[in-house]
């Protein structure tokens, strides 16, 4: 089996080693030591291990099909097709919380459907990496819901350190499956290490904790919504990097803007219908 992304495993087990060191709200340098100062205990259930450890399972396949979909494609493409995990949520979470489905979920994932068809359409070229970006919002949608579940009943602290420690045996056991780690790990310059640390503490794990705190909150479809807000940013900076490598299509544009566009309306709607 090949590497599915240059320095791929790196990069995935970079960012969970930094979120089991980062994986507090608080500053402290590693969980245990939060866990000592706090006099919190991590003793879970067999059954709450189970749930959390397989969830992790779900966060590693996430992680390996997204850094794909860059690969065969392009960080623009696999971002857009991130950002339809909406979809996906609003028709899992009314099946695992047992939860009747709104007609406005059913008209957002309509309208990324239309944008997802216009995607494929007029960037052909890139069908491999939508894909596998398609299949890595499936795994997203599938953990957030979990997790929406698991942190009404768990602190999001532990909830966090169980999931990213599943995550990384996963990975680690499918990279030494790959018998190409520590070659990867060899051929890293100290360039690549300066990025893998920025990827895996400021840009993942801080995010990562967040996330799954204001699920206590919030549904996991609002937060599949304010996630989305992430291509806008994530093209802005892919042209800033890559320059002309990440320009697309007229088509691709219309497409991604149905789709962002649900983002900006879904909410104001959700709004006034409350207000009423």
């Amino acid at each position: 089996m090949q590497c599915l992304h240059p320095h791929f495993s790196l990069a995935c087990l970079a960012i969970i080693y930094c979120e089991k060191h980062l994986n507090n709200d608080s500053g402290y340098i590693t969980p245990f030591i939060y866990f000592t100062v706090t006099k919190t205990s991590i003793r879970v259930t067999k059954k709450q291990f189970l749930q959390f450890f397989f969830t992790g399972s779900i966060v590693a396949v996430h992680w390996i099909l997204f850094f794909h979909a860059i690969k065969v494609s392009t960080v623009s493409v696999a971002l857009v097709c991130l950002s339809s995990f909406t979809l996906f949520t609003a028709i899992l979470e009314p099946l695992i919380k047992k939860q009747r489905i709104q007609i406005s979920d059913v008209i957002v994932g309509l309208i990324i459907i239309a944008g997802i068809y216009m995607i494929f359409k007029f960037e052909s070229q890139y069908t491999l990496g939508i894909i596998f970006g398609l299949a890595s919002a499936v795994a997203s949608s599938l953990f957030a819901t979990i997790n929406s579940t698991l942190v009404q009943k768990s602190d999001h602290k532990i909830i966090g350190f169980y999931e990213i420690s599943g995550a990384f045996f996963w990975i680690t056991m499918y990279r030494f499956a790959d018998q190409s780690l520590l070659t990867e790990a060899f051929n890293l310059s100290l360039t690549d290490w300066i990025y893998l640390t920025v990827l895996g503490t400021i840009c993942t794990a801080l995010a990562y904790v967040a996330g799954v705190s204001v699920m206590r909150t919030l549904s996991a479809f609002r937060v599949a919504l304010i996630t989305n807000l992430e291509p806008v940013y994530g093209i802005l900076l892919a042209f800033i990097f890559f320059g002309t490598k990440e320009a697309m299509s007229t088509g691709f544009y219309l497409g991604a803007g149905l789709i962002l566009g649900s983002v900006f309306l879904y909410p104001i709607y959700k709004k006034r219908k409350n207000l009423q």
